[in-house]
């Protein structure tokens, strides 16, 4: 195992999967009958661009479904070798990569959080939508401040959104993570944009990360409401005390 595992980890192993995996996500897109909600979701969303589209670990996979061919777009990826091949899948999709991720305690150096934010900002900059997960690595469906922080200090809003299909793998992993399978139907909801002051407090940034947390809950729900589903990573979603802003 350890010889596999090594070989799928080459530069040539790395490129066929990441091909593969891009070309599988064509087929489910094409062949799933997808709805939107708002249905006029991408005229809604067209003033607000670039934007920065928040969603929760597990629905990575699914991200580049969000995105209309006319539209330019990154992903944060994490540095590690498994984001590799993900990296690669989303440059045939169209998406371009900034390697980095949050580091929650590790060094931010070797995960590379200062560049990633300083190359997330440029992209925003130069008109590109930020498609980042919201939650932490390990702390599934519990937002970080990293997405609160990216949009108070770009100014640009936090659209939450989600991708679901009725016909899905669901892994055994930490956050539950799903791909779509082909020829079902699908669902792809965006939330109501969440602005951050430029001079928010630390109040005030409490405040968004509990509504992008909130929301993000939301538009799961949603979308795999709209496909006769339940989310499969719902019981992982924070439950808030009673008497907690979050519970508003």
């Amino acid at each position: 195992m350890g010889v596999v595992k090594r070989l799928s980890r080459t530069r040539p192993a790395q490129e066929g999967l990441g091909l593969f995996l891009a070309r599988y996500l064509d087929l489910v897109r094409v062949t799933n009958r997808f709805v939107y909600e708002p249905a006029d979701m991408y005229g809604e969303l067209a003033p607000i661009q670039p934007f920065i589209g928040a969603m929760w670990h597990g629905h990575h996979f699914m991200a580049p479904y969000l995105r209309r061919q006319q539209d330019r777009a990154a992903s944060l990826v994490s540095r590690s070798a498994d984001g590799e091949f993900n990296a690669i899948a989303l440059h045939h999709l169209g998406v371009r990569a900034i390697r980095g991720s949050g580091a929650r305690g590790r060094d931010q150096r070797q995960k590379g959080g200062a560049p990633a934010l300083r190359a997330m900002l440029r992209a925003l900059e130069g008109g590109e939508n930020m498609f980042l997960t919201a939650d932490v690595p390990k702390i599934a469906r519990r937002c970080g401040e990293g997405i609160v922080t990216l949009a108070r200090i770009s100014g640009r809003p936090i659209v939450p959104v989600a991708v679901a299909t009725s016909r899905r793998l669901v892994f055994k992993s930490w956050d539950r993570a799903s791909i779509g399978l082909p020829f079902g139907r699908g669902a792809i909801v965006a939330g109501r944009p969440i602005a951050v002051p430029r001079d928010a407090g630390a109040d005030e940034i409490e405040d968004a990360r509990l509504a992008v947390e909130r929301e993000l809950n939301r538009v799961n729900g949603r979308a795999y409401g709209l496909v006769g589903r339940t989310d499969p990573g719902a019981r992982q979603a924070v439950i808030p005390e009673p008497g907690n802003p979050a519970s508003a």
